[in-house]
């Protein structure tokens, strides 16, 4: 479970493939506080720490349903990675719960500068069964976007503006988001549950 409040944008030091996973290896500043099987979220993906080598990198494997929901196929080496370790449940929850489990990806399609902030306006495909199950975004509601926790702006039926603080914008990789980017997409795991239970039948 994490906050979608990240903690570093990490670099990726290297990726290997292997059949249809790929091994990510990150350097970070708290890679040596990690451990074997520990959960760090990637760009809002939460992955496993399988490789701790000592030199301040660690590494991720990301399986084939992963590559293709999410951003992380798409990786070079050099890219910054947003990354957050799991939540401490005795804190505050600054951010809103994040799952760590992609939903979709979606676009970028505006970039706006806003006297210091930027607003950025990200599309995604729309499918009306899946709206129904609560994928899709409300107006002040919460949404993740490669792993950071923003708050909605003037949703249509797929698409929503977030509004980036230079904080955000310098410490993310906001900073490398330009139109045409890919984001992950996480939407609010609250208005899942509300939407499923408005269509149970008891």
């Amino acid at each position: 479970m994490f906050s979608g409040i990240v903690e570093e944008a990490a670099r990726v030091v290297a990726l290997r493939e292997d059949k249809d996973n790929l091994h990510i290896t990150m350097s970070c500043s708290f890679a040596d506080e990690l451990r074997i099987d520990q959960s760090v979220a990637h760009n809002g993906v939460c992955l496993t720490v399988v490789e701790l080598p000592g030199d301040g990198t660690y590494t991720v494997t990301a399986i084939k349903e992963t590559l293709e929901r999410s951003n992380l196929g798409g990786l070079k080496v050099g890219d910054l990675v947003n990354l957050e370790r799991s939540m401490i449940m005795n804190g505050r929850l600054d951010g809103h719960i994040v799952q760590g489990h992609v939903d979709c990806t979606a676009l970028c399609t505006d970039v706006r500068e806003a006297d210091g902030s930027w607003y950025y306006t990200f599309e995604y495909p729309f499918d009306r069964e899946m709206a129904k199950r609560g994928y899709f975004t409300v107006d002040k509601g919460s949404v993740t976007v490669n792993g950071v926790s923003l708050t909605v702006c003037e949703p249509t039926e797929n698409t929503f503006k977030v509004a980036i603080i230079p904080y955000t914008h310098e410490h993310t990789n906001f900073c490398r988001i330009e139109k045409g980017t890919a984001v992950n997409i996480e939407f609010d795991i609250l208005g899942k549950y509300l939407a499923r239970l408005s269509n149970f039948e008891f």
